[in-house]
């Protein structure tokens, strides 16, 4: 398949034509002015000084075999201040070393505040002034801490800066309506779910619709003023059935568009409502597993989610400044740690793929600073990391990668991971390679993993680096030419540079998978977007099961 990218168009800055008619930002940026200028006669005055808002809307509702279990349209305004003590070289957000739990940038605030949603100018100012006041008293004692954990510690490694300064950007959108019928989309989520009630073997079946438009503002006391759109529209398939030994067996999909008007239409929707509902009952007949080494085809969008846990994490700029992170690459730039026909990319400018809307794509980043296009790895090489404006050694700016979620503060984030081959093979070569390789290792079989739901990495110090990939839809492919066979229960693990070296090849079909990602900074939006790939090796563990056997009685059915 052809890679088509579609780069999003950066409009002029319409400031003074929208900057005029939000009163929000204009108190923000008045409340703003007026604490900063007092703090400056407090014994350790804020040299920095950010707030950043998501003025929320969201529509949801969840049906659960044709009944509705939950629908509500909230608004919600959320309020995360920044108070920087010190100064660029040294801070407050330093790191706290011997800490096992510290981190380089100071997330054990709370100290986000909820803001009244009418445009009220002196509710809005105290509860600012409540929010920064209590962050600067955090900063103080921990601006303390940093300086005594400084002067009792032994040298660090990296001694960069703490914060690095950034173009002083002036960006504001004209704000978007949030227009949604909720009685539509409350009839076809009901319609959707309720096809799961003819099938015996599904004791969970659940389709949920969600519209969420942020209006996110950023303003600084270096004279940064960002006002953006963030829209968001998804459909969610969800069900579980579950074999007789008590394995849960759950399938997922996942429909992303900026705007619902883009979403699948309804045949779309109910031909995949249909298929998960025959895989789960093709699953609860499925055998389960063994421990198993040997290769495997991980599909596009499977291949997508094993980078973005055992790569894209660890390129991630701001774990290399943390004593406490592996760092597994921070001393691997310029040299080959992928196969030289593979490169990586983190490109949050790119709105779409294959007319596919990008769900890790934005303007600017939590920092304020405009995203850019990342080349990470080319042709193999380590060339870059993900920065935000905590530098390291040898990356000194940001390229816009400080991302978070409300009420946590920014750290280095992935966006939309690309990886790009040079070395395609069509589907029917890929498998044929993969028989090779089974006959070669002396194998009965190898695995085609054909979807999973998501995953987990680790990155410290203090435990082995090693991920966990949960597949939902996996096969073994017989070399002998025997029908492939569904199984069930894998779990997909392993460490990264081990894993990295097995990569055999790929294939010439480039899926999206589109989800959110959990770190330190909270849940942000990513896409990853990949080949599917032969592993010559990989290792399948079985994956926990509950001990609870399937439901006794009967599933209902309709009176007749």
């Amino acid at each position: 398949m052809k890679l088509t990218f579609f780069l999003a168009l950066f409009l002029l800055p319409l400031t003074a034509a929208f900057a005029a008619t939000d009163s929000l930002l204009q108190t923000f940026k008045s409340e703003l002015q007026r604490e900063f200028s007092a703090l400056q006669n407090s014994e350790n005055p804020p040299y920095y000084l950010s707030l950043r808002v998501e003025d929320e809307q969201v529509c949801y509702a969840t049906a659960s075999f044709g009944a509705l279990v939950s629908s509500n349209i909230r608004h919600s305004r959320t309020l995360t201040p920044q108070v920087r003590i010190g100064s660029y070289e040294r801070d407050n957000t330093h790191e706290l070393r011997g800490s096992h739990s510290s981190s380089s940038v100071n997330n054990e605030g709370g100290r986000a505040q909820n803001l009244p949603l009418e445009n009220n100018d002196l509710a809005l100012r105290q509860r600012i002034w409540l929010a920064v006041d209590a962050e600067y008293r955090a900063a103080q004692n921990r601006y303390e801490k940093v300086k005594a954990n400084i002067a009792t510690r032994a040298k660090e490694a990296d001694s960069s800066p703490d914060f690095t300064t950034a173009k002083v950007e002036k960006y504001i959108e004209e704000k978007l309506q949030f227009d949604i019928n909720k009685k539509l989309w409350e009839n076809k989520v009901k319609h959707f779910s309720e096809i799961f009630t003819s099938n015996q073997d599904v004791i969970q079946g659940n389709v949920s619709f969600s519209y969420r438009v942020q209006r996110k503002y950023f303003i600084s006391t270096e004279g940064k003023e960002l006002v953006l759109n963030q829209p968001y529209a998804q459909i969610s398939i969800s069900a579980l059935a579950k074999a007789d030994n008590g394995t849960e067996l759950p399938l997922h999909k996942t429909f992303f568009a900026f705007s619902p008007e883009k979403l699948p239409n309804d045949s779309i929707i109910i031909n995949s409502i249909l298929e998960v509902s025959n895989k789960l009952s093709q699953l609860k007949l499925a055998p389960e597993v063994e421990p198993y080494s040997g290769p495997a085809i991980l599909s596009a969008a499977a291949a997508g989610v094993f980078f973005h846990e055992i790569f894209g994490h660890r390129i991630e700029g701001q774990r290399m400044r943390s004593e406490s992170d592996g760092q597994t690459f921070k001393r691997m730039v310029g040299r080959k740690i992928l196969p030289t026909y593979l490169s990586v990319s983190m490109n949050p400018t790119l709105y779409q793929f294959n007319n596919i809307d990008l769900n890790g794509a934005y303007k600017f980043d939590d920092e304020g600073v405009k995203s850019k296009n990342v080349e990470v790895v080319k042709n193999g090489v380590l060339k870059n990391f993900l920065m935000s404006r905590t530098p390291i050694e040898g990356f000194s700016q940001s390229n816009g990668h400080a991302r978070a979620e409300a009420g946590k503060q920014p750290t280095s984030r992935q966006s939309n991971l690309i990886v790009k081959s040079d070395k395609e093979l069509s589907e029917k070569g890929l498998r044929d390679l993969l028989k090779q390789e089974i006959q070669q290792q002396g194998k009965e079989f190898g695995y085609y993993i054909a979807s999973v739901v998501g995953g987990f990495t680790t990155t410290g110090r203090y435990m082995p680096n090693s991920f966990n990939v949960t597949p939902t839809e996996v096969y073994r492919v017989y070399a002998d030419g025997r029908p492939d066979e569904l199984v069930r229960g894998v779990d997909l693990v392993g460490t990264p540079l081990a894993m990295f070296s097995q990569i055999e090849c790929t294939g010439n079909d480039y899926a999206v998978f589109t989800g959110m990602c959990g770190a330190e900074s909270g849940n942000v939006p990513v896409t990853a977007i990949a080949p599917s790939m032969l592993v010559r090796m990989i290792e399948v563990q079985k994956k926990p099961k509950s001990q609870a056997t399937p439901p006794l009685l009967p599933k209902p059915t309709e009176c007749k």
